[in-house]
Formats: C-alpha cells, structure tokens, sequence
C-alpha cells in the first residue's frame, strides 16, 4: 500500500488538498515518461453535492492523486473556464446548471447559444460559479469531464 502525504497548496488564493504518494524517503516519485505532458488530476466540487462527494469516493477508492477544488469558494476565472472548457470539448451552455435560481434570474435559457454568446456564458459561470456543472474532472491527460457516473469517473481514470 502507498503512503500518502497530504499537503496544503494555495492555489487561484484559496486552499486545495493535494493528495500525492511518496517514496521511503518522502520525496514524490519520478514522472513517468519525460516525453508526455503530465496534467494534475484536479476535481471541481461543491461539498454538499453527493455526486461529488461519490467521484471522491471512487477516486479514493481507485488510490487516485488528485487535487480538490472547491469552487464555488475558489472561484474559476474566466480564462479557467475556457480552459476547462477546451479540454472537455464542450461549450459553456452544455456544463450551465440552467435551473438554478441564478439561471431563472439571469435568464439563460433564452440566451443564445453560438460563439457571439460564447464569452457572455462564460463571464456568467465566473460571476455565479454554482451554475458550473459538478463535478468536473480534469484528467493526466489533459483531457477532463464531467464526472456525474461512476462511469465518468473511471473514465477520467483511465486517461
């Protein structure tokens, strides 16, 4: 079994947990191939959410190094957004929460949604981060999803 170190990282100013295992003398083990581009697997949660708090179980579960983001107190910039956004190949309106209160007040469901509106979204989900989808995952790869199934997950897992 590993051993596991858990360190306090400031990070975008707020505090994450990084989870990574260590050697017999406490250093991190070698990156494998130096050729590949490591991402570090990062999760976006919101605590109260059971899908989030379930893909923490099953990345503990899986012994996954991995870093909890809580979002909504360390919110993403926009430029995070994008990013996230380009990794998981998707647009803004497809990770938007359209019902919650938020949403209905903001009107987002008659938004347009084309790459006019594409940075309106965006500065929207900076400006009310719990109209971000959850979890999202971000996988070693440098790839990411939505881990709302067991399945998900594994997949992120995988990558």
């Amino acid at each position: 079994m590993r051993r596991q170190k858990f360190e306090q990282t400031a990070k975008w100013g707020a505090v994450s947990t990084r989870r990574r295992p260590l050697d017999a003398w406490g250093a991190p083990p070698p990156a494998g191939d130096a050729a590949r581009t490591v991402w570090p697997m990062e999760i976006w949660i919101n605590p109260a959410c059971s899908k989030c708090r379930s893909a923490i179980s099953l990345l503990d579960a899986e012994g996954a190094e991995y870093t909890v983001r809580r979002y909504l107190e360390d919110v993403p910039s926009e430029d995070e957004i994008r990013e996230v956004l380009a990794r998981l190949g998707l647009e803004p309106w497809d990770i938007t929460r359209t019902q919650e209160a938020a949403a209905k007040e903001l009107g987002l469901k008659e938004w347009a949604r084309d790459a006019d509106s594409r940075d309106r979204w965006i500065k929207a989900l900076a400006e009310h981060p719990k109209l971000i989808q959850r979890p999202i995952i971000t996988a070693d790869d440098g790839t990411a999803v939505v881990g709302r199934t067991d399945e998900a997950v594994r997949d992120a897992l995988s990558r």
